[in-house]
This record gives C-alpha cells, structure tokens and sequence, in this order.
C-alpha cells in the first residue's frame, strides 16, 4: 500500500494512514489486489475515523475480484468505478519482436497477451482509493508522474503547464485516461499480427488448416470488443452520475465540475476510438476469412476450366481414333501407305487449332 497526499501545488508521500485527513488537498491510497484484500479492515477504519463512510461489503468484493467487468455504481458518499484496462501481458513484446515473418500462431498468442485485468476506484470527496492488479504499473506511473510535476515549478501558475489532480475524481480520470492510451501500444502489435492472419489465409502456395487457431482468435477479438462496450458504458454511467452531482454556488466548485466533465467526455471519447479501432481489426478478420473461401472458390473455377478446355481437345481426336479403329475393309486412308501420318498429322492440326482458339478466347493461362 502506497498514501500520497496531494495538493494543488505539493506532492507527498506519507508512511501510514494518517490519523486525520489534511486540512488542504486529499489522499490516495494505492492498494495491490492482494493487499487491500488483507489490509480492507484498516482502510475501513480510517475511512470512518476521516468521517468518510464506509464502503460496503458489495463494493468490497467488487473491489477484490478479478474478473469483474467495467462498470460504475454510486452511494450517497462515494462514488465506485471499475475499469478493466487494455494493457500488453509482462513479456508479450519481445515474443513477437523479432517474428518478422510471423504465423497464425504467433497471431493467435498475440491476441492472448492482453491482460485486461480489473482497476477498481472508490472515490470519496477528499480521498480516493485505488486497486490495482499485482503486476499493474499505472499506480507507480502516475506516482512518478506526479512527484515529477511537483519539481522547480510552481503548481499554482495555471500557466506552468500540467497541473497536479485537484479532486480524486480528477486524478481517477487521469489514471483511467492513462489505461485507455495504453491500447495504443497494443495497436501496432494487433495490426501486425493481424496482416499476419490475412498473408496466411490469402497464400495460394500453402494449404491451410489451422480452423481452431483462427476461431479462436476471432473469439479472442469478440471479448476484446465487449470489455471496450463495458469501459464505454461505465465511462458514459459516470458522466450521468456527474451530471446529477447537486449544483454548487461557489464558481470554484462549478469550474472544476465543468473541468471534470470535460476530461470525461474526452475519456469517453478514447474509448469510442479503441472501441472502433478492435471493431475494424474484427471486420479485417472476418473479411480475410471471406477473402480466403472466395480464393478457394476462384482456384477451383481455374482448375475446372483447365480441365474442360483439355478435354474439349481431346474430344474431337478422340472421335478420330475412334473412328479409324472401325473393323472395315474399306476405309479412307486405311489402304494408303502414308494414311498413319495423314490421320496424325490432322490430329496435331485439330489440337493445335483448338489450343489457339482457347487461348485466344482466354480460356487457358491464369492471367485473365
């Protein structure tokens, strides 16, 4: 567990819990899954000691569980989020780094490196509690980040650049900004293995047999686009729960709400993109499938075309041989001495014009 005490212009982290909160500013408390499950009870003490409220048993075990889906929920007190996020499993980049010439298998492990693991918020109006996965970086990210704005400027010059979170629900937005551009790494890497899944299929030189491979990287993308639809519908949730937020006097107040709801919406609005960029890379999957049965179906055509121009050839000569095998006395060419080399000679004849009729009508060749 990790305490920051964060105001507009100084970033510190404390040791412990404090005993009373900060008369400026507010706290963050950064929990690993693991942790907050363990340390739940002295987070709930504190939370009472600040005069906070407690957060309720649901939301605890929404906090701790690990294959929640996104969604957003509130009480009276505080407000609860839960956001799985688009991140590269520890490792997945270098399994693919030097794959220049990558399969459908290395597609399809591509696909199973996205770690999409829950980041649960509960946010309070002075403290904001986050829990992260035991492998997540966005807490040390965001505790580095911060420390680092903290230095040789001041915070209170609205013109100095980046400002440090004033609200928890703005840090919250932050973080959750954060975890949505995370995707963008992911992109590349989607769309590599993706071009990868479509040379595979579109290669008329190999045969391809890998079905269960590619099913389940389709169903891989179809998860991928349902977390997206929940981060959207939590994202959307928050911003109507914003909305609601009772109407304040204080023009301080009103601009931060209106700052928050601006950053929300700008949140919303990378998730629409991510959201959009997995649905293209699903249509490329599924019109590479598409592709590949209509250039099965297109070789079968040439190669049964081939055929039947061959044995549209071979039909009249065999009509010739046919009918020079008769058992007759009397028959043209029978008795003369060069009747074998006329019969072949009009046979080579027949086929050559044939052949040439053919190809002039482009029914031979693969150019079309």
């Amino acid at each position: 567990m990790r305490v920051f005490h964060i105001e507009l212009d100084s970033f510190t982290e404390l040791a412990a819990l404090p005993e009373t909160l900060p008369t400026r500013g507010f706290l963050w408390l950064g929990y690993g899954r693991r942790e907050f499950e363990v340390g739940e009870a002295a987070a709930q003490q504190a939370l009472a000691r600040w005069g906070c409220g407690n957060i309720v048993d649901l939301h605890v075990a929404d906090l701790i569980n690990n294959q929640l889906p996104s969604h957003f929920d509130y009480t009276s007190w505080y407000d609860m989020l839960v956001f799985r996020r688009l991140a590269a499993a520890p490792g997945s980049h270098d399994l693919f780094v030097d794959d220049e010439h990558g399969t459908l298998a290395s597609a399809q492990r591509a696909l199973r490196a996205i770690d999409t693991s829950p980041v649960g918020f509960a946010v309070f109006d002075r403290v904001l509690i986050t829990v992260h996965p035991t492998d997540c970086q966005v807490r040390e990210f965001f505790a580095q980040k911060l420390d680092r704005l903290t230095e040789g400027r001041d915070k209170r010059d609205p013109r100095s650049g980046a400002r440090l979170p004033a609200s928890p629900a703005d840090l919250m937005l932050r973080m959750v900004n954060h975890m949505v551009d995370s995707y963008l790494e992911l992109r590349r890497l989607l769309t590599r293995q993706l071009a990868t899944l479509q040379r595979v299929l579109l290669d008329q030189n190999s045969e391809f047999n890998d079905w269960p491979l590619l099913l389940e990287s389709r169903d891989a993308l179809h998860r991928l686009e349902d977390t997206c639809e929940d981060q959207r519908a939590a994202i959307q949730e928050w911003i109507d729960a914003l909305d609601e937020w009772p109407a304040d006097g204080d023009p301080q107040v009103t601009r931060e709400r209106e700052l928050l709801r601006v950053r929300s919406r700008d949140v919303l609005e990378h998730v629409e993109r991510v959201l959009t960029h997995v649905r293209r890379l699903e249509s490329s999957a599924e019109s590479a499938v598409q592709m590949h049965f209509s250039a099965l179906g297109h070789r079968t055509n040439s190669i049964m075309r081939t055929l039947t121009v061959l044995t549209a050839i071979f039909l009249p000569l065999n009509l010739i041989t046919g009918i020079f095998g008769m058992n007759f006395d009397v028959m043209p060419l029978v008795k003369n001495p060069a009747g074998f080399w006329e019969a072949i000679a009009l046979i080579l004849l027949l086929a050559c014009g044939l052949g040439l009729l053919f190809r002039r009508k482009r029914y031979l060749g693969t150019k079309r």
